[in-house]
Order: C-alpha cells, then sequence, then structure tokens
C-alpha cells in the first residue's frame, strides 16, 4: 500500500493532529527536566524526578494497556489527554511547593502520559481488520508511524529550546504550558477518532490469554531500543560538552531521529514477500554494524555523520517489532502494543543513568561503548527467541482475518 492510499484509508485530518498529539510526549521530559532546575537550583533532583517521570511512563502504559482491552480507546483516550493536562498544571503550580511535592508531581504527569503512539498503533490495527481488502495497510501505517516519532523527537526538543527563554507565571513553565495546550487541542480530538475495537465472535466473547513468553520477548527488544536511545542522548551530550559546543548535543540527537525518520518512510517499500523473521534478524544485523560504527564517537568520522547513518538502523528495527507485537494476541493488540511500548522509557531511564556514571568515572567517549553491546543483545534475541523468528509471523502483514484462529490458538 502506498502513503497515498493510506491517507485515503482513514480521516486525513487523523496525520496532522496525530502529529501535533505526540509533541507532548517528545516535550515533557525535558520540558520538566528544565523547570525542576529552575525551581530547585538542583540538577541532581532535576535528574532525578525525570528518571522517575520516566518510569512512571512506563508503568502507566501498562495501567493503560490493561485498560484499553476493557473499554474503548476513544474514551481511554480523551481521559488520559485530559488528566495529563490536570497533571500538567499541578507541576506548575508545585514549583511553588517542597521538593517532595514537587518530586510527586512529576512522578504524576508521567503516570497520567496518554501513550497517544501506542494507541493510535492499535487505532491502525483495529481499522485495517475492518478493510481486509487493503493489504498493505499496517506496515505502511506502522512506516508512517515510526516516522512521525522521530519527527516529534526532533521536533519537540527544538520547540522547548525555543519557549524557555519566553516569559511564564513559573519560569521555564512555557514548555510545559505549550503541553497543556496541544494536548487539549490535538490529543483529545485525535482520541475521538480512533477506530474502535471490531467485533468479536460469541466464541471469543472469554479473553484470550497474553502471551507470556512473546510478549516478554518484545518488551526486551523495546528495552533494548529505550537504553540505546538513552545512553546515544548522554553520549552525544556528553561528546558536545567536551567540545566546549553544549548546544550542539541536541542537534546531534536530532540527526539520529532524522535518520530513523528517513529509514521508517522507506520501510513501507519492502517487498510484502519477505518474512517478518527475515527482516527482524537483518535489521537487528544492520542495528549492530550501526552501533558499532556509531562507537567511533567522532575519533575518525565526523560524529554528525555517523549519527545521521546510525539512526536509519532503528526504525526498520523498532516497526518490525511492532508489527510482531500486533499478531501476538490479535484480539488483544490494544494491551499487547501498550505493554510493549511501556518498555521503551523503562530501558531509556536504565540506558541515561549508566551512561551517566560512566561519563562521571571513564570520560565522555565511554557511553558510546554500550549501544554496539546492547544491538548485540538485540540481534541475539532476534536470532534465538521462537517469537521473533516463528514462521507463523512470515504471512503478509494484514492477513488477520482468516489467519486469526490459528495466532490465538498460538498464544
Amino acid at each position: 500500500m502506498s502513503y497515498r492510499e493510506l491517507a485515503r484509508a482513514t480521516r486525513s485530518v487523523v496525520f496532522p493532529i496525530g502529529f501535533f498529539a505526540r509533541l507532548p510526549y517528545a516535550m515533557t521530559p525535558l520540558g520538566t527536566l528544565l523547570l525542576l532546575q529552575h525551581a530547585t537550583g538542583s540538577y541532581a533532583f532535576a535528574g532525578a524526578a525525570a528518571a522517575a517521570q520516566s518510569l512512571a511512563i512506563g508503568m502507566g502504559g501498562v495501567i493503560v494497556g490493561r485498560l484499553a482491552d476493557r473499554t474503548s480507546i476513544r474514551r481511554l483516550g480523551v481521559f488520559m489527554a485530559v488528566a495529563n493536562a490536570v497533571a500538567l498544571a499541578g507541576l506548575l503550580v508545585a514549583t511553588f511547593a517542597d521538593r517532595p511535592t514537587l518530586f510527586g508531581a512529576a512522578v504524576l504527569v508521567g503516570a497520567t502520559q496518554p501513550q497517544v503512539g501506542p494507541l493510535i498503533r492499535v487505532h491502525w490495527s483495529y481499522l485495517a481488520r475492518s478493510r481486509s481488502e487493503q493489504p498493505g495497510l499496517v506496515t505502511t501505517a506502522l512506516s508512517y508511524e515510526a516516522a512521525a516519532d522521530e519527527a516529534s523527537f526532533i521536533a519537540g526538543p527544538a520547540v522547548v529550546g525555543l519557549l524557555a527563554a519566553v516569559w511564564a507565571p513559573v519560569p521555564a513553565g512555557a514548555p510545559l504550558t505549550a503541553c497543556i495546550v496541544l494536548l487539549l487541542a490535538a490529543a483529545v480530538p485525535l482520541a475521538m477518532l480512533y477506530t474502535t475495537a471490531p467485533e468479536r465472535a460469541p466464541s471469543r466473547s472469554v479473553a484470550v490469554p497474553l502471551p507470556r513468553a512473546g510478549l516478554a520477548a518484545m518488551c526486551a527488544a523495546m528495552a533494548i531500543m529505550g537504553a540505546i536511545f538513552g545512553t546515544v542522548q548522554v553520549g552525544v551530550t556528553a561528546h558536545a560538552t567536551a567540545a566546549d559546543n553544549p548546544s550542539a548535543g541536541g542537534l546531534l540527537y536530532a540527526a539520529l531521529g532524522a535518520g530513523s525518520a528517513i529509514a521508517g518512510i522507506a520501510y513501507a517499500w519492502i517487498p510484502s514477500r519477505v518474512a517478518l523473521r527475515t527482516r527482524c534478524r537483518l535489521f537487528a544485523l544492520g542495528l549492530l554494524i550501526a552501533m558499532i560504527l556509531l562507537s567511533d564517537g567522532g575519533a575518525r568520522l565526523p560524529l554528525a555523520a555517523v549519527v545521521l547513518v546510525a539512526g536509519t538502523a532503528i526504525a526498520p528495527y523498532m516497526i518490525t517489532i511492532y508489527a510482531i507485537t500486533e499478531r501476538l494476541a490479535p484480539t488483544r493488540v490494544a494491551i499487547t502494543m501498550t505493554i510493549v511500548c511501556a518498555a521503551g522509557p523503562v530501558g531509556t531511564a536504565a540506558g541515561q543513568s549508566l551512561a551517566g556514571l560512566l561519563v562521571e568515572q571513564s570520560g565522555h567517549r565511554a557511553p558510546l561503548m554500550l549501544p554496539p553491546l546492547l544491538a548485540g543483545a538485540a540481534l541475539v534475541l532476534a536470532m534465538t527467541n521462537r517469537t521473533m523468528s516463528a514462521d507463523h509471523h512470515s504471512c503478509p502483514d494484514d492477513a488477520v482475518g482468516p489467519k486469526t484462529d490459528q495466532i490465538v490458538s498460538r498464544g
């Protein structure tokens, strides 16, 4: 399916609103860090609160997944967007309170993240099942969503940087104020456009048990990717600081997102005959090669160019993980997708913490030694895990109709 056909498969407003709706997810961590540092004057406190917020995002994602499995994702999307807007307003107010209150408010913001990325992928999965005459819809949609995610992580930090200098009632409060506006003006309307879950046959009225082994493998894969993001983020920031150009850190990390966005768009053009197990192994290998290249750390090659090239290996691997996850339990795709996505922030928090320790103990190049090790673990997982290499995952990605009973029975 082409991107033009994808645009015709749903309301065209989904695309611009969907992009703006996911910006708060990209803006909140950095916005929180800036706000808390300005409010307390402590980078240590701000960093600890931001890490706790990332963990809360992961835990909140699991809860959202379970709720989405039992209720309408439209209703849930609206509720979470409004709750997150309220939590952000509470965080702004909490800057006038003591540190424990401020810390708790930051965690609450993470716990109420509306999970736009996972839920909009559920929307595409539901839509694909109602339009079996449009093969390739899920692959093209997941490719687009990966590119949109990366674009948001390029634009989000840039917007925070621009707004951080704007006066607000609370110092450095403009970025989070903008997040509140985006949540109410974009995330809430987007949730109203989500496709509802397809009707289940009477014989499936009992919830299908989740495939725990497969879900654990996908969570591990996503946590590895999150850890790669965290270590690269710290690594390029430390490299830029060591070069007496701290502001370049954000641009270097944006280059990673740019490379990933380009590769994400191109993923849709891979022939459907290429099985998911083959894609998973090849892209895991590509990720390892890219991270080895990145570990050069600008010693022999320009770091910006290395980061850009390395980014092209990220989206294809992640899209394949999402595609496999979408098939784990077709009748419970909401919970599987949100649980797997929730593993990402947990991995990011762990990667950031470990990379930070390495910078202090071994210098600014040390964090970039971690991504190859993590990518190696991803390759081992892809080669050895049954869920990521089983034959039943190699069918065309939208053939969920006639294959559903087979896939569910394997769960």
